[in-house]
């Protein structure tokens, strides 16, 4: 059996309408947990989304993260392509990969997803399935089940500003041959990147950064990831008390819902 990879195109329409039908579409009430995690929420247990997180709690539900963090949007990256002539067609949020068997073509959609409060917390997600609506329904559950807390703060030497617009200091991620560099810009730089790792630094509430990138950057998935492990390893370095008032640094703490 052979795989191939071919491209779709999607309704606009549709994909512009992800924020409004993903937030119309909980209920805390009809909410039914099924771990003991998200029967606390439900009762008014836990309010906190970083106290989940900072205890190493497992989320398993994305009703968990939608109660705690009512204000969270949602965006999808540009991971296919649609078809056009000498490989000149644009890019598209599915992309499509067939498996010929004998009894015919079997079409599959895969997308990623991104969600953030832009104050602090993003989570990134894969969905793939046979149809272009539960790939991206499973991809916008499981970013929020993969949620993550960063440190901002002010950390570029030709500005030392109190607001914490970028990162603290400059770190590295990786994911497959792709080597990425993340580093503190002065304010009104702006987010000096790769278009789709963009839209998930604003929704982390990243707004200037410098980058360099190493590798085959021309796989957008590898890309993304990188640039979310390297959002990663800020939270994994140690940092003096001293350091971290120099730099401004916060941590993903505002945001938070509290009844």
């Amino acid at each position: 059996m052979e795989e191939t990879e071919e491209k779709i195109e999607e309704n606009p329409e549709e994909v512009s309408k992800v924020k409004e039908i993903e937030k119309s579409s909980f209920d805390k009430e009809k909410w039914n947990p099924k771990t003991g995690l998200g029967k606390k929420v439900k009762n008014g247990e836990i309010t906190d989304l970083s106290f989940i997180l900072d205890n190493g709690m497992k989320i398993l539900e994305a009703e968990i993260v939608d109660t705690l963090m009512p204000n969270l949007s949602s965006d999808l990256l540009l991971i296919g392509q649609s078809k056009g002539k000498f490989g000149g067609g644009q890019r598209r949020v599915f992309k499509q990969t067939q498996k010929k068997t004998q009894e015919g073509n079997k079409p599959k959609f895969a997308t990623i997803a991104v969600v953030g409060n832009q104050d602090g917390f993003v989570g990134i997600g894969y969905g793939k399935s046979k149809e272009t609506v539960p790939a991206r329904e499973k991809a916008i559950r499981k970013a929020k089940l993969n949620i993550i807390k960063i440190r901002r703060g002010s950390g570029s030497w030709e500005d030392r500003a109190i607001d914490p617009h970028s990162l603290p200091f400059a770190v590295k991620g990786k994911c497959g041959s792709v080597r990425m560099t993340l580093m503190p810009a002065p304010t009104g730089t702006g987010l000096k990147i790769q278009k789709e790792c963009q839209k998930v630094l604003k929704l982390a509430g990243i707004k200037d950064v410098w980058s360099r990138t190493e590798g085959q950057t021309k796989s957008t998935i590898n890309l993304i990831y990188a640039c979310l492990d390297a959002l990663k390893n800020l939270t994994r370095t140690r940092i003096n008390p001293e350091d971290a008032e120099e730099l401004h640094i916060v941590e993903g703490i505002a945001g938070v819902h509290h009844e």
